[in-house]
């Protein structure tokens, strides 16, 4: 009798955040923080409420002299807003790690 052999199927890996979509998430996460709209916020950064919402979801780069605006609109300073950005990506990418550790333990 022999076995069969059942190939483990593979699981595609989670494309992990860019750059702009966690610093997107943190931007939006202290605009709501702080219970400010995005008209508000965009106002206060003297940018268009569609660009700064395009911003927020990750699908607009941003210059280092907008997001020195947005941050000070949200009285931020840059390098805050840097370190949280960096340890959204840390974070997203050590959980990406123990998914697939547990995924092969299992």
């Amino acid at each position: 009798m022999s076995a069969e052999v059942i190939p483990f199927p593979q699981t595609p890996e989670a494309p992990q955040p860019d750059l702009r979509t966690a610093l997107g998430e943190v931007l939006r996460e202290e605009r709501r923080e702080q219970e400010r709209t995005l008209a508000d916020v965009a106002e206060s950064a003297a940018v268009s409420l569609p660009y700064l919402s395009e911003v927020e979801r990750g699908r607009k780069d941003v210059s280092a002299d907008l997001l020195g605006a947005i941050a000070a609109a949200l009285e931020l300073d840059v390098p805050t807003v840097l370190e949280r950005t960096a340890r959204r990506l840390r974070t997203s990418a050590g959980v990406q790690r123990g998914v697939r550790m547990q995924l092969l333990a299992a």
